[in-house]
This record gives structure tokens, sequence and C-alpha cells, in this order.
């Protein structure tokens, strides 16, 4: 079986070329692959001659434009790497009858509310990045293509920066932080992604009634600031000198720290779906954390 992964330098392209390796031949492709497997999303059109010369049974999308205030000031960049890009490569998916995973995200939502959101709830994204994921996902269903849209939130990996290491690095030059405490998600590991698309694959090809839009998150909830705090207590528990004490984290709400772009301050997503279709358990935030936290501790 031929699988193409495009975006494969990303946080979750990285860990799907592991977990796709045993699915079949992936083909990984990025922006800055030599010669014909270049996938330059910023020329969606360009994306025709290298899906038509892998001619893959399965197409993995992890490229995206996700510099969410970045996107606000070039909405014409994310648009072609959000929407038009996938649209073309769903085009060229159904064309040869093959499949296509894309992940989209929680800013489709407004983030109103306090309920985790399900699958049929209505979207009204609130910036750029939002609007251009929801216009990639539509035009995913319109092309016809067999399609599973996996819509994440707050995606981490030890691979690159990450919110955990940012708060580290500060958490050891100050006594003191603030961070946002009135948004309120799942943080939610690439490798966990790339394992639950890799599963969800496997019974896709058994039972193809399984295509469609899912929520795929880590369980339970936090805010940036819980999460903060989670990652400063754990630092102190492993021996890591750090000037901030996790009671030294206070809380802000998001009106203290405004940004070009605005933020759902409710990102709770329901994956009771997903759980139900492909028979999944999906662990808490914590332990995901925790061993992504260990990784890059080199613990």
């Amino acid at each position: 079986m031929n699988i193409l992964l495009l975006g494969k330098n990303g946080q979750v392209g990285w860990e799907l070329q592991r977990s796709l390796a045993p699915l079949g031949d992936v083909v990984a492709c990025d922006f800055d692959s030599p010669g014909d497997l270049k996938a330059d999303f910023s020329q969606p059109e360009s994306l025709r001659a290298l899906v038509r010369a892998v001619r893959p049974q399965i197409i993995v999308n992890a490229a995206a434009h996700t510099a969410v205030d970045k996107a606000e000031s070039e909405p014409e960049l994310a648009r072609a790497l959000n929407a038009t890009a996938p649209g073309v490569v769903a085009e060229e998916a159904a064309a040869l009858g093959a499949t296509l995973v894309h992940y989209s995200t929680d800013y489709v939502f407004d983030g109103s509310g306090t309920e985790p959101r399900d699958e049929s709830a209505p979207t009204a994204p609130l910036s750029v990045y939002g609007r251009t994921k929801l216009e990639g996902e539509e035009l995913v269903r319109q092309s016809g293509c067999t399609h599973l849209i996996l819509r994440t939130s707050w995606v981490y990996a030890a691979r690159g920066g990450n919110f955990a290491r940012t708060m580290l690095r500060l958490a050891a030059e100050r006594e003191s932080l603030k961070v946002i405490s009135d948004q309120i998600g799942a943080p939610t590991g690439a490798d966990l992604l790339a394992d639950v698309t890799a599963l969800a694959l496997q019974r896709l090809q058994a039972d193809p009634e399984l295509a469609g839009t899912y929520h795929c998150v880590a369980g339970g909830e936090t805010s940036w600031h819980g999460y903060a705090r989670h990652v400063i207590a754990w630092a102190h528990a492993h021996g890591q000198a750090l000037k901030t004490l996790p009671e030294a984290v206070h809380a802000i709400p998001t009106s203290e720290y405004p940004t070009p772009a605005q933020r759902p301050l409710n990102s709770r997503l329901s994956t009771a779906r997903l759980k139900a279709a492909f028979g999944l358990h999906l662990p808490h935030w914590q332990a995901g954390v925790d061993r992504m936290l260990t990784e890059i501790s080199g613990r």
C-alpha cells in the first residue's frame, strides 16, 4: 500500500512517519523536499502532479499554516495552505479513489459556553486561522473523497518548540509567571494523534462507513494556567532548578494578554464519537505531558 504523507517535518508529520510505517510504503514530503517530491502548499495546483506521480491509496495531510496570530496579517497565504491546497489534494484523492486524512482544529468554533462540543455543533470561527481551517474541512467534504477529518486542540510534541519548553525557560529566569486561566482545553500530544490516525486508518480499510469527521484530543481538561503549573511542579519534583515555584504561577484572564487573533475560551471537544467508532481509549492529558517532559529533560 502506498501512503503519501504531506507535511512530514511538522510536529504531527514527524510522528506520522513512525506510526504509518507499519501500514505500507510511506512517501513523506514537505515544502523543502527535492524535485518531484516537493509539496508546496503555497502553490496548491502544484500538488496535483505530486499526488498523480505517487498514486497513493492513502494520503495523510499534516501540512498547515498554524501561526495563529501571523495568519491575521497574511490571510491569503493562510487560505492557500489551510483551504485551497487541502481542497486540491482532496480532489486528486477522489479521482484516485484514495482515502484522505486531514487535521482540523477547535478554532472552527467560537469557544462560547462551558460544555464539550461534538462534531455536529455549529461552527463560528473567530480568526483567520479558524476560518481557513473550516474552509479546508468543507472543501475536503465537497470533493467526495473518502476522508477522515480529525479536529484537535493544543497540540504539542517533544520535538521543536512548545508551551512546556517556554514555561520551563521562563521559570528558570523569573520568580513568578502570569498565565491565562480562562481558556480551557486538552493538551494533546502529536504522538497520540499519529497513533490514533494509524489505528483509525486500519479500521477504515475494513469498514469504509467509518469515514467522516471526528474530534481527537487527550482526556480531561485544563487551562493554560493549570498546564503551566503542572509542568513546573513536574520539573521541581524531578530536581530541575527553577526560580518559579508552582504557587507563583498566577492566573490572569485572556483580556490581560491581548493577541492579534482572538482565541476560543472553550476549547473542550467531545471525543465520544471517535471512541465509540474505533474502540479507543484516550489517555488523560497529564500522562502525555509527563512523557514529553521526560523526553525533553533527558530523564
